[in-house]
């Protein structure tokens, strides 16, 4: 572990490194040609290229003028800032429902953060709340589990008297990691995974059901199989599964999804960091591991457990980096990682049901300069045979995305022996394919994008939102009307509209629907609507949602007093009508922390949310976080939570 950073610094620079060195062109390079020729034509393209041109003050004064568009949003927006606590829109309630270290069983042992130990926290909720999924129980709106992921540590607010701040040579704060133990490790690997666990609503409250039958732990250790093209190839072979069938546990579990047939989906994003160790030049999975950044060593895993050091275990990083599968209805189920839907660095794994019948999967590959995926099932959703849909993940195609000049996507398929995807271009088979999927996407020419993440469709319009959290690596050059911004610091979302609804189309069309970043400042750039306030705007989007009426809610990560002085939260962004492009802040997390999740309970009543790793601001310790949110109790530490938003007497959420 670097001793200067945090695991939230490692983890947000890793992203920022940026591994794709093809030739292909980036989204800044496609959006330049599209609208360089065409920008000035009369209507829409006409106002993208105004809106990069002309002052945002000026814009906003003209907007002045005019009535404000008709909102589908109604609540009233908070104000944007940072401090010790989260804050959510006047008339609602934002409760705790489930902390890190709480009990998930009745006989869990009470959370002791000075006594911690990997039995105790396999039979606690995990650590950095990421992705949420609700499965109703017996058809009940007030009985439901929770499904949340746990993607990553930071030992240094989880651990006391493990790591101290210092200052460098120029007298900055930094935190300086302690030395890790056998027993240390074995408690982050025990707070990684997820959490099912029964809720149930109790006075107008949700709150844990610990003695519910479906509660379980999924962690580091919990065995898993291997399914799909990749199952039982040679490179996932390892000393302990001669079969390459087998696999102990996931990690980094960042967004996810639930699947219609009611399963939940566990996507492993950043595996690369848990890896440590060196593989020869000439080592077959050398170039295949240098386009994954493995290995990475976030971790010292390795030290302990030799299949996460390269060097004695060569294999065990093509067995992370799939979309996992879980049957919460069954606590004795085996997970199975999916390998038909790619290797990658996944966010998110969000499905809906296509025209035909056929099941389609959006998967962001979290980095900068890489893709967006498509995964379109063989076989067809079986609402009334739930047994005929256990295997669909299996038997599909997976697909990546270009988008070209004219403003259409075409969804390139990932099949051995086509477009160039060949034994001669160094692709055995279709497990080769899948396994370096980064790799066969170079080679389609697909586009490279700013750090895609959450994708996610909207079933009542036929549309896709792409969230494009930022990227620094881009380039002078790239300045164009539609998106002018070489070094872009505060990303962007882009619209998809599949052609005629139907989600398992090969050809789309797309738009930007928001130039992210603080719109009074010209140089920016940024394209939200004249009618969104000071508290509205926001950078760098990264997961998202869409409730019962099609509306888009949008979460941030990187928000911070230091980049855009407000805290990361959750906005609500129109996309219809003369409001499009219209966001207003809902709810903020405390200082320190990224918003995950998010994820409506049926019938919208009920918004769920994960605040991640509150308190880390950069310099803070178990002694000294920047905030001992939820609990604010002296010698307990800061801890990631859940929150059940809800609205004070009942009603939809916004």
């Amino acid at each position: 572990m670097n001793g200067m950073l945090t695991p939230t610094q490692i983890h947000d620079a890793g992203e920022d490194i940026g591994r794709n060195a093809s030739a292909n062109l980036t989204m800044g390079d496609i959006i330049n040609r599209r609208f360089s020729r065409r920008g000035f034509v009369a209507g829409a393209l006409a106002v993208s290229a105004i809106s990069a041109t002309v002052s945002p003050l000026a814009l906003l004064t003209a907007g002045e003028a005019r009535a404000a568009a008709k909102s589908a949003f109604d609540f009233a927006e908070i104000e944007a800032g940072a401090d010790e606590n989260h804050h959510v829109a006047a008339g609602y309630d934002a409760d705790v429902l489930v902390r890190w270290g709480d009990k998930i069983f009745a006989d869990s042992p009470e959370f002791d953060p000075l006594a911690q130990t990997p039995e105790s926290q396999a039979r606690q909720f995990g650590y950095n709340n990421d992705y949420i999924g609700f499965l109703p129980l017996d058809g009940s709106a007030d009985r439901g589990l929770l499904l949340v992921n746990h993607e990553y540590t930071n030992p240094e607010l989880m651990f006391p008297a493990f790591a101290r701040i210092e200052k460098d040579a120029e007298g900055k704060e930094k935190v300086t990691m302690g030395e890790f133990t056998r027993e240390l490790v074995d408690i982050e690997m025990n707070a990684h995974g997820g959490t099912i666990i029964e809720i149930a609503l109790e006075n107008g409250k949700w709150k844990p059901v610990l003695d519910g039958k479906y509660n379980r732990r999924i962690t580091v250790a919990t065995e898993m199989t291997l399914s799909g093209p990749v199952a039982g190839h040679d490179r996932v072979k390892t000393a302990a599964d001669p079969t390459g069938t087998k696999v102990l546990g996931t990690l980094n579990n960042c967004a996810g999804g639930v699947t219609p047939w009611g399963t939940w989906l566990m996507a492993e994003e950043n595996f690369h960091g848990y890896f440590v160790g060196e593989l020869p030049a000439d080592h077959p999975e050398a170039a295949n591991y240098a386009r994954y950044g493995v290995p990475e060593g976030w971790y010292n895993w390795g030290k302990y457990h030799d299949r996460f050091d390269v060097s004695k275990e060569p294999n065990e990083a093509n067995r992370f980096g799939w979309v996992v599968e879980v049957d919460p209805m069954d606590p004795a189920s085996i997970p199975v990682k999916r390998t038909a839907l790619g290797r990658t660095k996944h966010e998110g794994a969000e499905s809906v049901v296509s025209k035909d019948g056929r099941v389609v999967f959006y998967c962001g590959d979290d980095e900068r300069f890489d893709y967006v995926y498509k995964f379109v099932t063989d076989g067809k959703f079986d609402p009334t045979n739930p047994s005929a849909n256990r295997d669909l993940l299996d038997r599909g195609t997976l697909h990546v995305a270009k988008f070209n000049e004219d403003g259409t996507v075409d969804w390139l398929p990932l099949i051995h022996g086509q477009n160039g995807l060949t034994t001669e271009n160094g692709f055995a088979d279709q497990a080769g394919v899948l396994i370096e999927a980064r790799r066969a996407g170079d080679v389609l020419g697909a586009t490279k994008m700013d750090r895609p993440e959450d994708v996610q469709p909207n079933l009542k319009t036929g549309k896709v939102y792409v969230m494009l959290t930022n990227n620094s690596k881009r380039k002078a050059g790239d300045e164009n009307p539609a998106n002018p911004r070489a070094d872009n610091k505060f990303g962007h979302i882009i619209e998809i509209t599949e052609d005629g609804g139907d989600f398992a189309a090969t050809k789309s069309t797309w738009s930007i629907l928001l130039k992210c970043g603080d719109p009074s400042i010209a140089d920016v750039g940024a394209s939200f609507s004249a009618d969104t306030s000071k508290n509205g705007w926001f950078g760098m989007p990264d997961n998202c949602a869409i409730d019962n009426d099609g509306r888009l809610w949008v979460t941030t990560d990187g928000n911070s007093l230091k980049a855009t002085g407000r805290a990361d939260g959750v906005w609500a962004v129109d996309t219809d009508g003369e409001a499009r492009g219209t966001s207003k802040l809902f709810f903020r997390v405390p200082i320190g922390a990224e918003m995950c999740g998010p994820c409506f309970a049926p019938g919208g009543e009920t918004l769920f949310v994960a605040v991640q790793h509150p308190g880390d601001d950069g310099s803070a310790t178990f002694e000294n976080p920047a905030t001992r949110w939820p609990d604010f109790k002296e010698g307990m530490p800061v801890r990631p939570a859940v929150l059940a938003i809800a609205k004070q007497g009942g009603g939809r959420i916004g």
